[in-house]
């Protein structure tokens, strides 16, 4: 087997991946934070596919432009997530639930729970690793509506992570639900940019060889699931209604959960 070989490939990711979780297993075991899951993710994504970038075969410009936008997107998240949710705040609703219900066996629980985000780190990065695997030139027409559909959606969930922060930041905003800009029109818009980030490399993907796109459809397909009926919106609503229960319920009666759009009129 060639190391190039995308087995090879994704078996070394994987190994280098849990081998960086067991690492940031041991520092959450002394700063009791699960939220260090969730950055490691972000930057281990990051270094599995600038990894990919300098190993795998297909045309260079290629790799380099998806090391670039795979780069963007998870440092810009995870750097978020490291300052809104780990620095110096308190842990996470659904993490503080878990460590109640993992009880004497939390130990070993938050170790596999670390090694399933290495194994989330191989699982995401096979999209990205498919459109850089492509041989032929770049940049075909579809390639270019993809980077436009990238663009939007890393733009909109920056945007509507940044209206939440802002949001959350003024003191009298403490016990309310944020409904500005993006939250107008959604519930979870950041959720939704997510998701619709994962279908820019479907639709660059279009250009490869077609034997391989199918594999592109891992990323939107998995994180809409993890997102609609996992560890989304099911745990966030279920925090947000405890916090702020009469006035979240009518946001849930007027507002989109996943999808912006105008409100409805009760």
């Amino acid at each position: 087997m060639s190391p190039t070989d995308p087995l090879s490939l994704l078996l070394t990711a994987w190994v280098a991946s849990a081998i960086l979780m067991v690492g940031l297993w041991l520092l959450e075991r002394r700063l009791q934070h699960l939220s260090i899951a969730d950055v490691g993710w972000c930057y281990g994504l990051a270094l599995v596919v600038l990894w990919y970038a300098s190993a795998a075969p297909g045309e260079p410009a290629r790799r380099t432009l998806v090391a670039l936008l795979v780069l963007l997107y998870a440092v810009r998240l995870g750097t978020h997530v490291l300052v809104d949710r780990l620095w110096r705040k308190p842990e996470d609703g659904r993490y503080r639930t878990l460590r109640v219900q993992w009880g004497e066996q939390g130990p070993l629980r938050r170790f596999w729970y670390f090694q399933l985000q290495a194994a989330a780190i191989v699982w995401f990065s096979l999209p990205p690793l498919v459109v850089m695997h492509n041989p032929h030139p770049p940049f075909h027409l579809i390639e270019l509506l993809g980077l436009l559909l990238w663009g939007v959606a890393v733009t909109g969930e920056a945007v509507a992570d940044r209206q939440l922060a802002v949001f959350r930041r003024q003191p009298w905003n403490r016990d309310r639900v944020c409904r500005e800009g993006l939250w107008y029109y959604s519930r979870h818009p950041n959720y939704f940019f997510e998701w619709l980030h994962w279908w820019s490399y479907v639709v660059m993907g279009l250009a490869s060889p077609l034997g391989n796109w199918g594999l592109t459809l891992i990323g939107p397909l998995t994180m809409g699931w993890a997102l609609l009926k996992v560890t989304g919106i099911p745990w966030t609503e279920t925090q947000t209604m405890k916090s702020r229960g009469r006035e979240y319920a009518e946001y849930q009666r007027t507002t989109n959960a996943f999808i912006p759009w105008p409100p409805r009129r009760l």
